[in-house]
């Protein structure tokens, strides 16, 4: 057994996935992740020799994968995202708002991941947008808004939903306005919740009457008549779950987003224990004051749950909208703060990545892992990606 302070998720796919893949019937996008994620800073995917400056060690430094569902690889893209998003904070209320899913709908999500997913965003879009236009709630303009797609809890089991990070207040193009939202509050919960189901419940019905959706593994039962109609009618008997949420300190909130923007659905420090093929993981219960607590479970489980949460190759996990869409946010950001009136964002200073490394962590990844006191520099020397077989 591997210590467990060195322990990733890979390890747990280096185990047991040739088992998983005679047994499970596997999506492409999914195999291809996996491929990434096994591949990952190995041999396979080649490197350059490093030689520390102190005890003349030479050691290897296989290439990161770069894919977005490898635990491994994010933490840097992660940091280059939330400077970004960064530079575009206004001195305004932001506020956090979550846009949930019943899991009722879990099973036809998976036989339409994409399909419902896009529908989720674009129902999330509709509904802050056409709120943001209606005079009751004394705004009447454009907002603009940055959304994130979670789709896991704690535990690896599935749990869609949207995180939406939004100004509080709106653009008018027309009179070159920025108008405030009113103090604490932006939208009422209730009526957002309301508005979101019924949308969505509306976008449903219409992709079945046009028989875009398909009802396949756990959803086909959902085929028949009753099936359905007894599926909406449940639906829009519950309370759909929003939550917006005034932030005081809208980078903290970009930090928590960030934690979501470039991650796997379970990070490799919390995988404690890999032994006769069970894997023990912690995870934090909400309904415990957020304690850490332990779970086991085979690891075959541990792989199913893991693949659920793999995304379609090119989908967009993370959108932006209104003025801060990449159509019109160059030029409406610079007029909104010219109307505020606020400064513009200082010049992002460019890092190194061991240095942004150090910074996150601590950790210099300089350091030769042998002596600990010399540098590594890299020699010119480039380790080729193994070959596998034709």
């Amino acid at each position: 057994m591997k210590k467990a302070a060195h322990l990733r998720v890979a390890d747990v796919f280096r185990q047991h996935w040739a088992e998983y893949d005679r047994t499970h019937t596997i999506a492409p996008h999914q195999l291809n992740a996996v491929r990434h994620i096994l591949q990952c800073r190995t041999a396979a995917l080649g490197g350059h020799l490093h030689r520390c400056d102190a005890c003349h060690a030479e050691i290897p430094l296989y290439n990161s994968c770069q894919t977005r569902h490898c635990p491994t690889c994010q933490a840097s893209a992660r940091e280059v995202w939330l400077d970004a998003r960064r530079a575009d904070l206004l001195p305004v209320t932001y506020f956090h708002c979550v846009f949930t899913l019943p899991h009722a709908l879990n099973a036809l999500i998976d036989a339409n991941r994409r399909l419902l997913l896009d529908e989720l965003f674009g129902t999330v879009a509709w509904v802050l947008q056409r709120f943001a236009r209606d005079p009751q709630w004394r705004l009447q303009g454009q907002l603009g808004f940055t959304a994130v797609l979670h789709t896991w809890t704690q535990r690896i089991q599935k749990h869609f939903h949207l995180h939406c990070i939004v100004p509080g207040g709106v653009w008018r193009s027309e009179t070159r306005q920025w108008i405030p939202c009113r103090g604490k509050w932006l939208f009422r919960k209730d009526s957002l919740a309301l508005a979101f189901r019924n949308r969505f419940l509306c976008r449903l019905q219409a992709l079945r009457t046009s028989n875009k959706l398909l009802f396949t593994g756990c959803a086909a039962e959902l085929h028949a008549e009753n099936a359905w109609n007894a599926l909406l009618a449940a639906l829009q008997t519950e309370n759909w779950i929003v939550y917006p949420k005034a932030a005081y300190n809208a980078t903290l909130v970009l930090d928590y987003l960030g934690r979501y923007t470039h991650k796997a659905a379970i990070s490799d420090h919390r995988i404690k224990s890999l032994a006769n093929g069970l894997v023990t993981y912690s995870w934090r219960d909400r309904q415990d004051d957020n304690r850490e607590k332990l779970d086991t479970i085979p690891a075959q489980e541990f792989i199913r749950r893991f693949l659920h949460h793999i995304l379609p190759n090119g989908f967009q996990k993370i959108r932006h909208y209104g003025w801060l869409s990449s159509a019109s946010k160059e030029k409406t950001l610079a007029d909104i703060r010219s109307a505020l009136p606020a400064p513009a964002p200082p010049t992002p200073q460019k890092e190194s990545l061991p240095d942004r490394i150090l910074c996150l962590t601590g950790h210099d990844i300089r350091l030769c892992p042998i002596c600990g006191k010399g540098r590594l520099q890299k020699t010119e020397t480039i380790i080729l990606p193994a070959r596998g077989p034709p």
